[in-house]
Parts: C-alpha cells; sequence; structure tokens
C-alpha cells in the first residue's frame, strides 16, 4: 500500500511546521483537501475547535480499496473485502486527511492544542466486530504525530456501506488557539 503523498515541487519539500515535520518522518506528507463528494465542505471553524467532514482514505486523489471489512472468517459475501490491518492502514490515510482539512481552515497544524474526538466508520462485513482495532489506525497516529496532545475521545461505529464503497471514514474534532 502505499502512503499519501502530494505532488509538490522541490521548493515544497520543506515541512513548514513542527506537526507536519513529524508526519514527514512518518514518511508523510499533507495531500491536497479532498473535493467534497456532496454538499458540505471539508473542515468549519466554530469558537476554538475545527471539526472535520468524514474524511475517506484518498491516496493521490484515489481510493486504493473498497468494499467491506472482513477478517476472512464470518460471513458469506461475494463483494470485495479489505482485511483489518489494511483497513487500519487505511484509517490512519483518513486521520491525514483530516489534518489537511484542518490545516485548510487553520492554516498551521502547530496552532492545533488537542485532538478532542475522533469517530471512525467501518464498513463492515455483518459478523466483523474488529471496529475498534481498524479506528486505532487513525488514533495510534494522532498519538504519534501530537504525543499526548493526540489522546482524544473516539467512537468506532461498523456500517453496512460508506460513500463510494470505501471501507473506512475518519472525522474529526481539534482545539487550536
Amino acid at each position: 500500500m502505499t502512503t499519501p503523498q502530494e505532488t509538490a515541487s522541490s521548493a515544497d519539500l520543506t515541512p513548514s511546521s513542527a506537526v507536519e515535520q513529524r508526519l514527514s518522518e512518518l514518511g508523510l506528507t499533507l495531500p491536497e483537501v479532498a473535493a467534497p463528494v456532496a454538499a458540505y465542505v471539508p473542515a468549519v471553524v466554530s469558537g476554538n475547535h475545527v471539526y472535520t467532514s468524514g474524511q475517506l482514505p484518498f491516496i493521490n486523489g484515489k481510493l486504493e480499496a473498497t468494499g467491506k471489512v472482513s477478517a476472512g472468517t464470518e460471513g458469506t459475501s461475494d463483494e470485495p473485502t479489505v482485511s483489518p490491518e489494511d483497513a487500519k492502514a487505511y484509517a490512519a490515510v483518513c486521520a491525514v486527511n483530516a489534518l489537511a482539512a484542518v490545516k485548510s481552515v487553520i492554516g498551521d497544524l502547530d496552532r492545533i492544542t488537542r485532538i478532542v474526538k475522533v469517530v471512525g466508520f467501518v464498513s463492515s462485513d455483518p459478523s466483523f466486530t474488529g471496529q475498534p482495532g481498524v479506528i486505532n489506525g487513525a488514533s495510534e497516529l494522532l498519538g504519534r504525530v501530537f504525543g499526548d496532545a493526540g489522546q482524544h475521545a473516539r467512537s468506532a461505529v461498523g456500517v453496512s456501506v460508506l460513500p463510494l464503497d470505501s471501507p473506512v471514514e475518519v472525522e474529526l474534532i481539534a482545539e487550536f488557539s
């Protein structure tokens, strides 16, 4: 699986913030903010919080996988499936995409003082119950990037289908100064 990378000129390769530097150390860069697939905006500011819309695991503008998350031992679906391990990696991609949405409205990720809440949706085979482990991909990434400020409240929800048949979707609330 590839990681989210944005197409950049050599002048753009230096991360512009400490948060982006930590992402770079993890081999990640912020992508362009994904264009909404319906009538909404990627993120809004209310007071000193940013609320992101649900972010899909777009890599270079493309969903790398579609289908239900399944450990392969449950269900009888003929639909495409995504392993829990791959879905966990895609949840981390969603978190990076959410950070790009945050940056689009506050300008500098170093302004984030706390990740308050993460909500993760997992398109699940009806018998799959490992949603928390999948959404750990987003939570663990945010912890590595923000340290204690990345510890957050969270929900991990199994759903029957997500937009564009994505295996995962993540939204977050970030506090900033």
